[in-house]
């Protein structure tokens, strides 16, 4: 479906008048919104739905151990050195959603981020940066001994 600004005003609205009654709370909200890009199924349309291929940068890296002995829980993260940057993503290349977390970093903050992420098997994690409108991004392989998604 193709968003034109009439679609976005009515599904802004829409989610405003249920949040002003108390029927959704403004993070349901926010995450219905922005459900396209986890709900992607491989990792091209989990870029498409972030804003498109990322050029690779230097100053973007990606915190994730070289082995995981457990696919469960495993820590990762993402830093940013380039100035202005306003989000951060992670994906997991080989997982069944691989667009497992999304960052809003707010203007005047350190962009760096840390989470724990479920991955079903060894695979690249990739760490997504929009700074200044553009994409940058940088890439670990992590090796998963004993998997978590059902492994």
């Amino acid at each position: 479906m193709k968003a034109t600004r009439r679609t976005a005003l009515k599904t802004t609205g829409a989610f405003a008048t249920l949040v002003s009654l108390g029927i959704i709370t403004q993070q349901q909200a926010l995450a219905a919104v922005n459900r396209a890009g986890f709900e992607a199924k491989n990792l091209a349309d989990a870029l498409k739905a972030v804003g498109g291929e990322a050029a690779a940068n230097d100053q973007v890296s990606v915190v994730s151990p070289d082995i995981a002995e457990n696919g469960a829980v495993v820590p990762v993260g993402a830093t940013s050195k380039i100035p202005n940057t306003t989000e951060i993503y992670l994906l997991v290349e080989k997982n069944p959603s691989p667009l497992a977390a999304k960052f809003m970093i707010p203007a005047g903050t350190e962009a760096d981020v840390q989470t724990r992420l479920r991955m079903g098997q060894s695979t690249n994690v990739v760490a997504v940066v929009k700074a200044d409108g553009k994409l940058y991004s940088a890439t670990k392989e992590t090796k998963v001994t004993l998997g978590g998604c059902g492994g």
